[in-house]
């Protein structure tokens, strides 16, 4: 296992190898997508242990989803309980990634307290809140603030799960791995960004104004399958990533 040094270009195509596979099983993908995010939201909304419980479970449920795209990849044949799959294996290492990514989102929001007094900790923890509060202009620097500093928590996340399911890397290693992963790639993966936001959100967002200006129905009834083919795309060009970053574990190349 090595982390590849990608070119630039290579971040453009990820969205659009993400949709050749999501055109391979478009059912299956889209019940991977949309299930990981229905049984998060489902744990999430369990009065006190629904979010720290859906935070522990995201890494296992993330290579759920990563196990399907490389079926799918490898044309292997899985039904839905391939989301699952991330129960079976590493699940101490893949609960203690969820945990410190969890100890350290946290970390982030407690900083930002220094600038807002706490605003965007308790918007974010869903707390209610005076309208005013919102509208306070320290938000801003909190919100800036908490880019800045989630960033490279991100970046020790992004690789993890897999890391972790597939090479069965201790957890530390893991994140180290991935972190220094995408720092070693962050030119493919600003071309990434670039290209999310330009073809996820702007194209669509044009189209859509232009053909609600011409029928406003039939911009509202586009509305509804775009995030159906997008959000699923989004997940698998997330597998193609790792697999350009990494390659595939030796069993599966030799299958």
């Amino acid at each position: 296992m090595q982390a590849q040094q990608l070119p630039t270009y290579r971040g453009w195509t990820w969205l659009k190898e993400g949709f050749a596979l999501w055109r391979r099983s478009p059912a299956l993908l889209t019940f991977l997508a949309f299930g990981y995010l229905l049984v998060l939201v489902l744990v999430s909304v369990v009065p006190f242990v629904g979010q720290p419980v859906a935070s522990l479970m995201m890494p296992i449920l993330s290579l759920g989803v990563l196990n399907g795209c490389r079926a799918v990849d490898n044309g292997r044949k899985v039904g839905p309980d391939i989301l699952f799959s991330g129960f079976k294996g590493n699940v101490q290492a893949l609960l203690a990634i969820g945990g410190l990514y969890l100890v350290a989102s946290l970390l982030v929001l407690m900083l930002t307290t220094l600038i807002d007094g706490g605003i965007l900790l308790k918007v974010m923890t869903g707390s209610r809140m005076d309208e005013s509060a919102t509208a306070d202009p320290r938000i801003t620097g909190a919100l800036l603030l908490a880019i800045a500093l989630s960033t490279p928590v991100m970046m020790a996340y992004w690789f993890a799960p897999i890391l972790a399911g597939w090479w069965k890397l201790p957890p530390t290693k893991a994140l180290f791995f991935s972190f220094y992963a995408c720092l070693r790639n962050w030119r493919p993966f600003l071309a990434f960004g670039i290209a999310l936001m330009v073809f996820g959100a702007l194209i669509p967002g044009i189209l859509l104004g232009v053909v609600g200006l011409i029928s406003p129905s039939l911009a509202g009834m586009l509305s509804i399958p775009l995030p159906l083919i997008m959000i699923p795309v989004v997940f698998a060009s997330f597998y193609i990533n790792a697999r350009d970053v990494f390659g595939l574990p030796p069993d599966v190349l030799a299958r």
